[in-house]
């Protein structure tokens, strides 16, 4: 098991790729929401996953031990996360799911506390109760016509913070090797569950303008080969705590390019969902134990 030493430091480097995941990230949603007009999301999520695997497999592969921690990862981080956030984001508009993606930081240090002992404390709890808050309040927004795709947003944020934990405990990796290996194990997995629940899918493919494939594009390399890779590397460096924090830009990527690139309307829900969320997960990343993190970080 990995362990990361407990006052480690963010490096010039470090805070170079926490911001760029973390505007990546932001952007993803917005990619994705293009992509996802013509193609189903299990479709789009399964071909993102085959674009990678034939990317990395030929060059990097996990060992054979770590096959099983990585194939179980393959189906929360991409089943349980990608498949369900391609789903909720097309059934909402980017600016609300990339605000309803921010509920993967209160899971995340409610996973925290269940899988290392962190304590939660009485602010961090309000935090939580905020940023839940912010969320909800998109169930209002008079352009979600259905609170599905918002379900879908929270079951994906959960199974989010659940995969951080399961990386931490594969151990001493190389990064790409997880990509390409989860990609390797959640494309069939995905494309099989297109068949079974989706339709017509050469027929959207057919009718994929190049702003999808774009979105496409940018999913596959921006957001999987190069946010991921680095997200990979600062969760094994440092705490969960450390690094989720730098998810705060994401909300607002996703809000000024839905509204700028994919002419979204802004409303009073996204802006006060917004403003609600990312106080609220502020408040849980901020004010954290000083002797929690060191604790997770110890035992990582």
């Amino acid at each position: 098991m990995t362990r990361v030493a407990p006052g480690n430091r963010f490096t010039p480097g470090d805070w170079a790729a926490a911001l760029a995941v973390a505007l990546l990230w932001g952007g993803n949603v917005v990619a994705v929401k293009a992509a996802v007009a013509t193609l189903p999301p299990f479709l789009l999520a399964g071909m993102r996953f085959s674009l990678v695997a034939l990317a990395l497999v030929p060059f990097v592969r996990p060992r054979r031990d770590q096959l099983g921690a990585i194939l179980a990862l393959s189906v929360v981080l991409g089943i349980g996360h990608f498949g369900l956030l391609f789903v909720a984001v097309g059934g909402m508009d980017s600016a609300s799911a990339g605000i309803a993606v921010q509920l993967s930081t209160p899971f995340s240090a409610l996973v925290a506390w269940l899988a290392y002992g962190e304590a939660l404390g009485w602010a961090r709890g309000i935090g939580m109760a905020v940023a839940f808050a912010g969320v909800a309040l998109l169930a209002g927004e008079p352009h979600l016509t259905s609170l599905t795709p918002l379900l879908f947003m929270v079951a994906c944020t959960l199974a989010w913070a659940v995969s951080n934990v399961m990386i931490k405990r594969i151990g001493p990796i190389n990064p790409l090797a997880i990509n390409g290996g989860m990609a390797l194990f959640a494309a069939p997995m995905l494309l099989g569950i297109s068949a079974a629940t989706e339709h017509d899918q050469w027929a959207a493919v057919m009718a994929t303008t190049p702003a999808g494939w774009s979105g496409l594009a940018y999913t596959t390399i921006g957001s999987t080969l190069i946010a991921y890779t680095l997200w990979y590397r600062l969760v094994a460096r440092h705490s969960l705590n450390r690094v989720v924090p730098f998810t705060l830009l994401g909300p607002g990527v996703a809000l000024l390019g839905g509204v700028w690139l994919l002419g979204e309307p802004l409303t009073w829900h996204k802006l006060v969902g917004a403003a609600l969320t990312v106080a609220g997960v502020a408040v849980i990343q901020l004010l954290l134990p000083r002797r929690a993190d060191t604790k997770q970080d110890q035992t990582a």
